[in-house]
């Protein structure tokens, strides 16, 4: 029961206040982890995972103390805190919806600069139609990365967990490069965040699937996600493009050079109302795994006989 009312409060929290821009303990994370990385730097993989260990396990550790040492109200109340922290919910609309506008106005200038805010490729060289992919790309991608996967680690070991995957998500986001810094030194943080995604995106693939057009994602995710480079991304961007009927992937600048990626989805041409489409696919998806942690917390306590 603590669980799902945990997982209730910190959708609240984030529905409430969003994301935290002044103080947020993960930019204090960041800075720990680059004075970790600046004392354990090697260009080999073994420094790599003594790294990310430092950076990381203390943190998990002291959660799984906090944990068993206090109350289950007290832990649940502390366990909302921390999954409020690790989502993104309400970030993903604050930095879509703007892209969602731009476009609507035919201010492409505009829509430029806000999907700027939300993906690393050369947004000044993008047209209406991959101004609109890229917004719908990172919404249905993140909709994993920040949203269902916090939920599904909390969910299977409440703060220690969503302790774990947030953190090895971030430095997967600061190491995960194959650039000629990280490509070893990197390797352990990469590998550890495509691990602790290997369930959640699949799970996020299928939430899609069910509240979409599930034939379409069905087949997108079969046939499309093995030809993505990420393990974790191909099956959520493939499922989400199917099930609401949008046709992204593609060609795409990076550090000037266009990189071809394979085609996503089935349907019509990326724009503002795909946007808003995936917007709402990850809001049903969420009420989706809300309801069903209740349906479960209350069949655990006998709620079907009170």
């Amino acid at each position: 029961m603590t669980t799902a009312l945990a997982m209730t409060l910190a959708l609240l929290l984030d529905a409430w206040l969003g994301e935290l821009r002044r103080v947020h303990p993960l930019v204090g994370f960041g800075r720990v982890a680059a004075w970790v990385e600046a004392t354990c730097y090697r260009d080999r993989r073994g420094a790599g995972v003594l790294a990310w260990s430092l950076a990381v396990l203390p943190w998990v550790i002291a959660a799984i103390g906090f944990t068993v040492a206090q109350s289950p109200w007290l832990s649940c109340v502390v366990g909302a805190v921390l999954l409020y922290l690790a989502m993104g919910h309400r970030s993903l609309g604050e930095h879509a919806q703007p892209v969602a506008d731009a476009l609507q106005r035919g201010d492409l200038p505009a829509a430029r600069l806000a999907v700027g805010r939300m993906v690393s490729r050369d947004t000044a060289l993008l047209d209406e139609r991959q101004v609109a992919a890229a917004a719908t790309e990172s919404v249905l991608e993140n909709g994993n990365d920040a949203v269902f996967g916090a939920l599904f680690w909390f969910a299977l070991f409440g703060a220690p967990g969503v302790v774990l995957y947030r953190l090895a998500n971030t430095l997967d986001a600061m190491w995960g490069y194959r650039t000629a810094r990280y490509d070893r030194f990197g390797w352990a943080a990469a590998r550890i965040d495509d691990l602790l995604n290997l369930v959640p995106a699949r799970l996020t693939a299928l939430t899609y699937a069910l509240l979409g057009d599930a034939t379409c994602a069905w087949r997108c995710w079969r046939r499309q996600a093995p030809l993505w480079d990420s393990p974790n991304a191909g099956p959520v961007m493939a499922a989400g493009a199917g099930a609401i009927g949008v046709t992204l992937g593609g060609p795409a600048p990076y550090d000037g050079v266009w990189e071809s990626r394979p085609e996503l989805g089935e349907g019509v041409e990326p724009s503002s109302a795909s946007i808003v489409r995936a917007l709402r696919l990850v809001r049903h998806g969420v009420l989706l795994w809300l309801s069903v942690a209740w349906v479960l917390a209350l069949a655990r306590h006998g709620g079907w006989h009170a």
